[in-house]
């Protein structure tokens, strides 16, 4: 067995089990078997000067064998604090990690009629460690209420740029503009407030199905309804008897329900809707679906999106369609941009040939 097997006679597991931890186990022990020795020496003692009835003697060796036992279990609990708390540094490490980001002070706008534009200005960015750019020179402007689709390869950049415009990265070069000011001289959690996003990879709670798509404890029950009808969960919900009390897993409640992962991925659509935010960014939202589910949802997308500025991720070029843009990425940089009519027609054009990519597929499905 090698010297740093984590299991072995020489790891740092073994070494800790030999010093303080080991030191404590055999402590508690020790305390436990002196102390019931010393218990029942006492109790037999003063039985036999007549202090009680030998009848009496179960009663004290139970009560104070149990005294005992409770200062054991003590020091021996001590011993596994020590011995996990090695296991928590990582994380407090990570907690206190510095948050390094600039913190504007402007504060965002609230606008009743939803007039936000953003705008991409000769934006580049390279992850940190990385001497390759993931995204190179981008240029592009969001008109209000229109509902933009981003599509391409994978690594292309999609992703990307959903994340420097949610601001959990800053550009290594260009800035972003909201209505004409960079994003980084606005307040990070006001600005954040303008934005619903569904990343791929979302969570869902083990709390009531309510709880899950608010975000909180109190909510508006007509609005989560709402949101879960446009989301197209609506069947589903009437199959639950407690409705929107209903918990999600059974981690908490041994009456919750499993959820399948469409069904987990239109709460959280609904989740985002509910939010209500200017902007809405949706990140593979079918990607778990069938598509009888993909049909409803891309039927439902005008509701969903409503008068909200909508951005769609997705490499299924068919629910592309549903956009009034179409935006077309391809190693870290936008070469194609326009409706579906017009991309398609461009034979030389990326997106012509990832149309036709997938449309094969079910062009020989249909021909067997």
């Amino acid at each position: 067995m090698k010297a740093d097997d984590g299991f072995g006679p020489n790891s740092w597991i073994a070494r800790k089990a030999r010093g303080p931890m080991g030191l404590l186990y055999m402590l508690s022990a020790v305390l436990s078997v002196v102390m019931t020795g010393l218990v029942y020496l006492f109790v037999c003692l003063k039985a036999w000067a007549g202090a009680f009835g030998v009848g009496s003697i179960t009663q004290y060796v139970g009560a104070i064998n149990n005294l005992f036992l409770g200062i054991s279990t003590l020091i021996q609990k001590l011993g596994d604090m020590r011995a996990n708390a090695t296991f928590l540094e990582p994380y407090f490490d990570l907690l206190d990690t510095p948050n390094n980001m600039y913190q504007g002070s402007l504060t965002t706008e609230k606008r009743n009629d939803r007039q936000y534009e953003v705008e991409f200005r000769d934006v580049s960015f390279r992850y940190p460690g990385s001497d390759t750019y993931a995204l190179r020179h981008v240029n592009m402007k969001f008109r209000v209420g229109s509902h933009l689709a981003v599509v391409g390869m994978n690594g292309s950049g999609k992703t990307t740029f959903i994340k420097l415009l949610c601001r959990l990265y800053d550009p290594t070069e260009g800035e972003i503009l909201l209505n004409g000011i960079d994003i980084r001289k606005y307040r990070y959690h006001e600005y954040m407030d303008i934005f619903s996003v569904v990343f791929q990879d979302f969570k869902l709670l083990a709390l009531p199905l309510g709880q899950n798509v608010a975000g909180t404890v109190d909510y508006d029950q007509s609005r989560v309804l709402d949101s879960l009808e446009k989301a197209g969960f609506s069947d589903r919900l009437a199959e639950l008897s407690k409705g929107l009390d209903t918990s999600l897993y059974k981690e908490l409640d041994a009456e919750g329900v499993e959820v399948s992962g469409g069904e987990a991925q239109k709460i959280a659509i609904a989740r985002a809707l509910y939010k209500d935010a200017p902007f809405i960014i949706l990140d593979e939202p079918t990607a778990a679906l069938d598509p009888m589910a993909e049909a409803e949802i891309y039927s439902r997308f005008n509701d969903i999106a409503g008068d909200k500025t909508a951005i769609y991720i997705s490499h299924r070029l068919s629910s592309c369609k549903f956009c009034d843009e179409i935006a077309v990425f391809d190693h870290g940089q936008v070469i194609q941009k326009g409706t579906h009519e017009s991309l398609v027609a461009d034979e030389g054009g990326k997106y012509y040939e990832l149309w036709n990519a997938q449309a094969q597929y079910y062009t020989e499905e249909t021909s067997d």
